[in-house]
């Protein structure tokens, strides 16, 4: 068992994206700051059973990544 977490992932994500550049680099730092702000990806939800919080339901309302 592992005890990386999900922002930990994330933010590997974009040290090893810094090597490719834009716009892989500005993809990857969008989703280490959506997984900072709400503690995993909003539009993954309704397949894996969760419920949406307010704060994600305005976030993906106002054109959030929607995967």
């Amino acid at each position: 068992s592992s005890d990386v977490c999900s922002s930990d992932l994330q933010e590997l994500s974009v040290q090893l994206h810094q090597r490719l550049g834009e716009p892989w680099l500005s993809h990857a730092r969008a989703h280490r700051d959506i997984v900072r702000r709400f503690g995993r990806f909003p539009h993954r939800n309704r397949l894996l059973g969760r419920q949406t919080t307010r704060a994600e339901q305005a976030f993906l309302a106002a054109g959030g990544f929607a995967g």
